[in-house]
């Protein structure tokens, strides 16, 4: 059933030399094996090569600063562990996501917790160990007042989460007024606590925004230190893009997909997608970043930062997970329909989370030919070899219409068999774990840590996360 198609949009994801490497070692048909059902791989020396990069950006603009991971991109134990050994902070939004923390070895005073509404308990521990927390409202800030005047315990570090003006709508931070009285409040407490900044979140991956709100904070920190605040950090968040593609191949997926290469006729709005390839990403985002002029001033942002003193922190999930990890499926069922192919794996479409943005993860994922009767790895069985592509969507071991990992018609060089493998490319960031549940009872996939993939033979472990 070989189509040829020279029209059909594909996505190859860039080259990953460790990934490569994993897959032409062997290892993941045994861990499919071993595991019975789909998992996740993890290459935590790309995590240390992005935080490397990271701090090499702020070093290169002349910028003190300070990276937290966002540990909410993955919840893996090796990279807390890998930040706690590279001596950076971890981003926590609650007493779980805490705990861990501590328990793989990051400092209390490495630790940020961010999110709303936070209950008493956290708050309580992020006080007792030290941790910064980022005040998204004013009863928050008066339970912490409070709880530090009553409770004995050291004064509690906060920076201020400010309302980002373009987006008035968000349900974060504070607004002008609550800011006005949030900072009385902060120095009527005196010594009961530290303000030591300000933050904020942007939705989207634009610098220019970044930049400008960033400017913005450094001036309230400057006015903030007439009230006599300390006011010497502010936390510009995460939403560094990363590439997972090339632009030649990202603009003409844009420009040719339409519903008739999706499984259904369904169709996807192109501003749903992530942009899957940036001029600019990662550290080299963060680098741009420093180097972009907000609006109204005549330097860049570094010089900003330099001159006020302000140490700028950022909190980074994705851009430290580029290239740190893939999704492994089994195929277990090949169904012809309409001229394509509907393959059923062994999970479910909650490991790839794209879904929660009506979405869905673009790259294309790479088909490992396993053994079977009909001949060796790598060969395909009688009447597979003809010229073209097979296209073939991928659906989910569910019951559910719906629960289609891949609704695209992913042009295959070969015909997909059962027992063959699918690997989804660099999933680490937000993808393997954000949306999972044990839906129809199935196991959630495991996390295999491949700590060296510099050997014949990759060295592998389980993750040490085991909720």
């Amino acid at each position: 059933m070989a189509v040829n198609d020279a029209h059909r949009p594909t996505l190859p994801a860039l080259p990953d030399e460790a990934t490569d490497r994993v897959l032409a070692s062997g290892l993941l048909p045994e861990l499919a094996h071993a595991f019975g059902g789909p998992f996740h791989f993890l290459l935590p020396d790309a995590f240390d090569a992005s935080l490397r990069a990271a701090r090499e950006a702020l070093d290169a603009a002349g910028v003190d600063g300070f990276v937290y991971f966002a540990k909410k991109a993955n919840k893996a134990a090796v990279f807390v562990e890998r930040a706690a050994a590279g001596g950076a902070g971890v981003d926590v939004a609650s007493v779980a996501e805490l705990r861990e923390a501590l328990g793989h070895g990051v400092r209390g005073e490495h630790l940020v917790v961010t999110g709303p509404a936070k209950d008493r308990t956290l708050l309580h521990l992020a006080v007792q160990h030290g941790a910064l927390i980022a005040v998204d409202a004013l009863d928050e800030l008066d339970t912490l007042i409070t709880g530090v005047l009553t409770g004995g315990v050291r004064p509690a570090r906060v920076l201020l989460r400010v309302l980002p003006p373009a987006q008035p709508h968000s349900r974060f931070g504070l607004d002008e007024a609550e800011l006005a009285t949030a900072l009385e409040r902060c120095v009527r407490a005196g010594d009961a606590l530290r303000m030591e900044g300000f933050s904020f979140h942007l939705s989207g991956y634009a610098l220019q925004p970044r930049a400008d709100l960033a400017a913005r904070l450094v001036e309230l920190c400057l006015k903030a230190r007439v009230q006599g605040l300390e006011a010497s950090r502010i936390s510009i968040g995460g939403g560094l893009p990363i590439s997972y593609t090339d632009a030649d191949s990202w603009h003409t997926f844009l420009a040719e997909h339409d519903s008739r290469h999706y499984h259904a006729g369904k169709t996807f709005h192109t501003g749903d997608f992530y942009p899957y390839h940036s001029p600019v990403a990662g550290a080299g985002a963060l680098a741009a970043l420093l180097a972009t002029r907000p609006e109204g001033h005549a330097r860049p942002l570094s010089a900003l930062l330099r001159e006020a003193g302000v140490l700028l922190l950022l909190e980074p999930g994705r851009a430290l997970l580029h290239q740190a990890g893939a999704t492994v499926f089994r195929i277990q069922g090949v169904k012809e329909r309409d001229g394509y192919l509907i393959l059923t794996v062994d999970g479910t479409s909650l490991s790839l989370s794209e879904q929660w943005f009506n979405s869905e993860y673009l790259p294309d994922p790479v088909l490992l030919p396993q053994d079977d009767a009909d001949g060796a790895p790598g060969t395909s069985p009688p009447g597979t070899s003809s010229p073209g592509t097979f296209p073939a969507s991928v659906g989910a071991s569910t019951c559910l219409e719906s629960d289609l990992l891949t609704w695209r018609k992913i042009p295959f060089p070969r015909r997909p068999r059962t027992g063959d493998l699918l690997v989804y490319p660099n999933t680490a960031g937000y993808q393997m774990d954000s949306n999972e549940s044990p839906f129809h009872d199935l196991a959630l996939p495991p996390k295999i840590v491949v700590d060296r993939t510099d050997r014949p033979r990759p060295r592998w472990r389980l993750d040490r996360h085991f909720t």
